[in-house]
């Protein structure tokens, strides 16, 4: 076991959706970019067996060998659940975030990953990216019991991530670009707008699959475009991503006016909703100079950063 004064860091940044939402859950492919707003997590060994949790949401303890998956720590819980048999006694955890987890920043994915990474670092497990996502992945479908896992793999390995589940590929993209991010000043969970569209694919399946499959030949030639450095037509992707988000049901009154509000600002290629929809960010391609509405600005920029670790 390690001296217990040993403390072990790691981080990993939140992520938004840029294109492809819904649509990667069906084999389509997405593209998703970590943000400059980290998730920190704090592991200090502790001499007897418990697993101890703090953040602003509270606190939370749990024998290593007892552990329950409750609120408001499920995903934590869940990581340390997975790990437990293999770690060398009980700690403590703390976590800091920049940022708050009712803003659609991915918090689930990279509080996930960040506990991943510490725990591994602690069992002097190398920082390997592959195995950190494959387990944060499942950790997240068993919890949510959905997700494409494209938000860890931004947290993961940071910038641009072109990625989808079936086939399965993970490619980061080696690029970013300014982007804007407006929030709505609300948020639908993910499961439910993931349960509500899925239940309207039933009812009109044909329909879906063609939604499904334009929304994956946008992030097609979005992948193109961002290798060949053409901003402007990834701009006009998104736009036309925007009006599939609103043909299968997740654009509602408030989104499309902050999405046209952003459209119309000097520098602002494209806008659209970021993530499952009905409500939380939208994001614009580029940086616009003013912003005229009462939305919430959220003051963020890509990073090619992702998980961290350091150690004391």
């Amino acid at each position: 076991m390690h001296p217990s004064d040993t403390i072990w860091r790691a981080s990993a940044p939140g992520s938004l959706m840029l294109m492809g939402e819904h649509a990667v859950l069906h084999g389509k492919r997405a593209l998703a970019c970590a943000v400059n707003k980290r998730m920190r997590v704090t592991l200090t060994p502790r001499a007897d067996d418990v697993l101890r949790i703090e953040s602003e949401l509270g606190e939370a303890a749990a024998e290593r060998h007892a552990i329950e998956i409750t609120p408001p720590f499920t995903f934590v819980w869940a990581a340390l659940k997975d790990a437990a048999a293999d770690l060398p006694g009980g700690c403590d955890i703390q976590i800091e975030s920049d940022f708050s987890s009712t803003i659609g920043f991915g918090s689930s994915a990279a509080v996930t990953v960040a506990v991943l990474a510490a725990l591994d670092a602690w069992r002097d497990m190398p920082l390997d990216r592959t195995y950190i996502h494959q387990r944060a992945r499942q950790i997240i479908q068993s919890v949510q019991g959905c997700g494409s896992g494209a938000d860890a793999a931004a947290s993961v390995y940071g910038g641009i991530v072109e990625y989808c589940v079936d086939p399965f590929k993970l490619e980061p993209l080696h690029a970013i670009h300014p982007i804007t991010v407006i929030y709505s000043g609300y948020k639908t969970p993910t499961p439910e707008v993931i349960k509500k569209v899925e239940e309207d694919k039933r009812a009109r399946p044909f329909l879906f699959d063609g939604f499904y499959y334009e929304i994956g030949e946008c992030v097609r030639q979005a992948v193109d475009a961002i290798c060949r450095d053409e901003w402007a037509e990834l701009g006009e992707l998104f736009n036309r991503n925007q009006a599939l988000m609103g043909a299968i049901g997740v654009s509602d009154e408030t989104l499309e006016e902050i999405v046209l509000a952003l459209r119309e600002q000097p520098g602002i290629l494209g806008a659209k909703i970021s993530g499952s929809g009905l409500g939380d960010c939208v994001v614009g391609l580029g940086q616009a100079a003013d912003w005229p509405l009462a939305y919430e600005r959220i003051d963020c920029a890509m990073t090619e950063s992702g998980v961290q670790l350091e150690t004391d």
